[in-house]
């Protein structure tokens, strides 16, 4: 039997463009070569598309450099890719994609929409819960209906910021003590992120979350321990939870230099949690991806109280495969290794459309 093809979707126009290009070699590496080709489609910071011709041109970044360009077809009746290569046209079948996109126009319901119109099955959530778990505002909603704990919030929009400012921190002050957390609605890999213990750090903080959304959430600070869990499954196969892992941060908090870029951040799995919150936590996490309505795969995290209440504080739904993320290391714990995850996610996705 011929080989099937699996797109792999990487780099993005997100600020967490650096991170899918980490990300994407841990899946790559990890596809059955004897069960698939491998189609690498680069998608560069400013939005061009392109076909990378190797593990290692994106290792060493010479695939934002191809000649060679890449395109999802929209066509549902082709489920293909084109490639203008050397002044000639191809169209490519693809059986399966695996968009190992992070943050904005990746993990948000935009390229999972890309997809839906081409019907091309592919690993991880769909439109919505993209869209939902993407957006931090919307899924503190639906969070709040399943009645699980989370830290409290006040929502400041960026025209706030840019033209009442004075107005937002009084909003902010007037229901939180400092010191407290400054959030980009839409944002990941915690891009954006800051903490303020003053008014003046309060103002800088939402000044530079204005940069990444134009919606930010300012959080009550949780003292506890941050805890993750990894979600695996959705539609008519079991929905299971990993064991838990924790992250010891290296710096005041898990920042985007303290979770990439600072070898003194640590990430421990299956740590010891007070009470029954490590049963807690797992069945909080299964919860949450279901009310979502998700698919595939999710990271779900927590906050753990020194009295061992949980309490939520985001769902990622295409979370890190780099060397360092937690997803694929707590499966690793729970036996599944990195290829038999691998295996598994371009499984379910291809039930994507069964009914």
């Amino acid at each position: 039997m011929d080989r099937q093809t699996v797109a792999v979707i990487f780099g993005g126009q997100s600020s967490e463009h650096v991170v899918s290009c980490m990300s994407v070699l841990n899946v790559a590496n990890h596809v059955d070569k004897e069960k698939y080709n491998i189609l690498l489609i680069g998608i560069t910071e400013e939005g061009r598309w392109v076909k990378a011709d190797s593990i290692e041109s994106i290792e060493n970044g010479a695939w934002r450099e191809s000649k060679a360009q890449a395109f999802i077809s929209p066509d549902a009746t082709e489920q293909c890719a084109l490639i203008l290569e050397n002044g000639a046209w191809e169209k490519v079948k693809i059986h399966v994609a695996f968009p190992v996109l992070h943050g904005l126009f990746g993990e948000d319901g935009t390229i999972q929409g890309l997809l839906e119109l081409a019907r091309i099955p592919y690993v991880g959530c769909g439109v919505l819960s993209s869209a939902v778990s993407m957006d931090k505002l919307y899924t503190k909603i639906i969070v709040d209906d399943l009645g699980v704990k989370q830290a409290d919030y006040v929502a400041v929009r960026r025209h706030e910021v840019e033209t009442a400012m004075d107005q937002a921190v009084e909003r902010v002050e007037a229901k939180f003590s400092y010191p407290v957390f400054v959030k980009p609605s839409n944002a990941g890999s915690s891009r954006g992120v800051g903490k303020a213990d003053d008014r003046e750090e309060l103002k800088a903080a939402l000044t530079e979350a204005a940069r990444h959304d134009s919606k930010i959430l300012v959080e009550e600070t949780i003292i506890g321990r941050e805890i993750e869990c990894a979600v695996f499954g959705g539609k008519d196969a079991e929905v299971k939870a990993s064991g838990v892992g924790e992250i010891l941060a290296a710096a005041d908090f898990y920042d985007f230099d303290a979770k990439y870029y600072n070898a003194e951040s640590k990430t421990v799995v299956n740590p010891e949690l007070p009470g029954n919150a490590t049963e807690e936590v797992r069945n909080a996490a299964v919860r949450i991806f279901k009310a979502v309505d998700g698919f595939g795969l999710s990271r779900v995290d927590f906050f753990v109280k020194e009295n061992g209440q949980i309490v939520f504080n985001e769902i990622n739904t295409m979370p890190g495969f780099t060397a360092i993320s937690m997803y694929p290391m707590l499966w690793e714990a729970a036996g599944m290794d990195k290829a038999k995850l691998v295996q598994g996610l371009i499984d379910l996705a291809m039930h994507r459309y069964d009914k």
